[in-house]
């Protein structure tokens, strides 16, 4: 597989969205390394190039290209765009060794307030028409429902955001439901250092980069959230049958609609996905042969906040998403500047693509 051919691959794809009229961009390989790694969440920031440079600080190698597009057209503005690039991404590839650390890339983004649910099936679609030859195995999701479920806990708010901000690490997810569920106790050795009238009292010499004042704050959190009631066991129920929804897109919808009646925090991102269903079947897509899986996406962008997107190779587990992609309004809220516009986009791997016609 040349790069030539991968490059050759990427310019015609670049093309293509151009003649959609996406205005084309590109954003620096050197990318300002401190706002950006918190924008890109847990997993971006343990793989991403990062180093030192004397006049710009800490700066990476470009890990994607979504950020850097937003925070351009957030500056520029917010008004209704449409942007396609082109060009290589790096991040390290340490439980994957054998795939590429450098790959290339090409993007196609729609910031338009109009009909968001529309802007989903057009992004969608466009990707289904380009790889409609290539046999690959569609799949959807919507981050917003499980957010929604989460969000209407009855716990504290303490609590809520925890799991908000672990949507995306399913395992440390599980582990944060079983234990404000009261599934998992508390380790015996934390109870009885949260039982002590002074945690620190007798303790050895402060080390580390923890203050005494913040350890002590630390602790304070740990006791409050001990004393915080469990979270109801149907509650967990309905956070576990909303995971394990995964059926084609009517009987998704249904099945959803059907947990919205004991889970009503979810039902305005349920019915979100109804107009969404809507929206594709008026563009041509199948739904019903379209698969949605509630969980799908929750080790993706951590940007992503609603629908989400993937195209897979059959036979291919050992690679990642052809293609892939989602909604991130809240991205715009963050680099908006008291603007925001509601977006989507996704992006394609050429050098996959190249790889599946050489198979052929």
């Amino acid at each position: 597989m040349s790069l030539s051919a991968i490059k050759a691959k990427a310019a015609s794809l670049l093309a293509g969205f151009e003649a959609l009229g996406a205005m084309p961009v590109d954003c620096a390989i050197l990318q300002p390394a401190e706002t950006l790694l918190d924008l890109y969440g847990e997993d971006i920031r343990t793989r991403a190039y990062v180093t030192h440079d004397p006049a710009l600080g800490e700066v990476m190698l470009r890990p994607d290209f979504t950020v850097p597009v937003v925070e351009m057209h957030m500056a520029e503005g917010a008004e209704p765009a449409r942007y396609t690039y082109a060009g290589e991404v790096f991040r390290r590839q340490e439980t994957h060794p054998d795939r590429a650390s450098e790959y290339f890339q090409v993007g196609f983004e729609v910031f338009d307030r109009t009909d968001p649910e529309a802007a989903d099936a057009e992004v969608f679609v466009r990707f289904a028409e380009i790889l409609a030859p290539y046999g690959l195995r569609a799949v959807t999701g919507d981050i917003g429902i499980l957010t929604a479920a989460v969000a209407g806990l009855n716990t504290s708010d303490a609590r809520r955001s925890a799991l908000m901000r672990h949507i995306w690490r399913p395992r440390r997810f599980r582990a944060l439901m079983d234990r404000y569920s009261g599934k998992t106790p508390m380790p015996a050795t934390r109870a009885a250092l949260l039982e002590r009238d002074d945690p620190l009292a007798g303790c050895a010499p402060v080390i580390g980069l923890r203050s005494e004042a913040e350890i002590a704050a630390r602790i304070e959190a740990l006791r409050a959230d001990a004393a915080e009631p469990f979270i109801a066991a149907e509650e967990v129920a309905l956070i576990d049958a909303l995971l394990k929804v995964s059926e084609t897109c009517p009987f998704a919808l249904e099945h959803l609609r059907d947990l919205a009646v004991d889970m009503p925090a979810i039902a305005t991102a349920v019915e979100r996905l109804g107009r969404r269903c809507d929206a594709l079947e008026a563009r041509g897509i199948d739904i019903g042969t379209l698969a949605f899986e509630a969980s799908y996406g929750r080790s993706s962008m951590e940007y992503y906040d609603g629908f989400v997107f993937g195209f897979l190779a059959p036979g291919r587990p050992d690679w990642p998403s052809v293609s892939s992609g989602g909604r991130y309004d809240a991205l715009t809220r963050q680099l908006g500047r008291g603007r925001e516009i509601p977006a989507v986009g996704g992006v394609l791997r050429p050098g996959l693509l190249v790889a599946m016609e050489a198979a052929q």
